[in-house]
């Protein structure tokens, strides 16, 4: 695809909000993880998409951090950004927000991280442009990916090992 120019973060930002009923819930009134992490996979999908201007699969769900519980009527954003660019590959972050509209206030409730692979129409890996920061929030995020892709790596490989032993095991036992 040759040289593909850069975007900033929020060129690709994406943002999605919905109340929490009681069928979103489990026996504790809270946010069932299921629904809160397809709904992260969703927008996250969507903001590499915006990104890449290309079809995007999921590679890896990296982590869910459950920081504060979501309670029925809960009013909860999820806010997606590109925070990080390889060659084909998209780190995206999603902070996880509960709105207190009556008290106008924001609190975290959970953190996600994601990559995402741009496909061309074969199907194969292309070329994804650079994201660049422009807040300070923004800044932070893109600073600290290169330590989390180098952790990323390296669960990669220990899984590929992993991997590796149980079939040779499986096959023994």
């Amino acid at each position: 695809m040759g040289n593909v120019a850069s975007k900033s973060m929020s060129e690709s930002r994406s943002i999605k909000e919905r109340q929490i009923f009681p069928q979103d819930t489990n026996h504790l009134h809270t946010m069932f993880g299921g629904i809160l992490m397809a709904n992260v996979d969703e927008i996250s999908a969507i903001t590499a998409t915006k990104h890449s201007n290309s079809q995007v699969v999921t590679a890896s769900t990296d982590s869910v951090d459950f920081l504060k519980p979501i309670k029925t009527g809960d009013i909860i954003s999820y806010e997606a950004m590109v925070s990080y660019a390889g060659k084909s590959s998209m780190e995206v972050c999603v902070q996880i927000i509960i709105e207190d509209v009556v008290k106008s206030e924001r609190h975290l409730a959970a953190l996600s991280f994601l990559t995402f692979v741009a496909l061309d129409e074969n199907g194969k890996p292309q070329e994804v442009p650079q994201v660049y920061p422009e807040t300070q929030t923004e800044k932070w995020f893109h600073d600290t990916a290169l330590a989390r892709v180098k952790r990323r790596k390296e669960r990669r490989q220990e899984s590929k090992e992993t991997i590796e032993f149980l079939s040779n095991v499986q096959n023994i036992e």
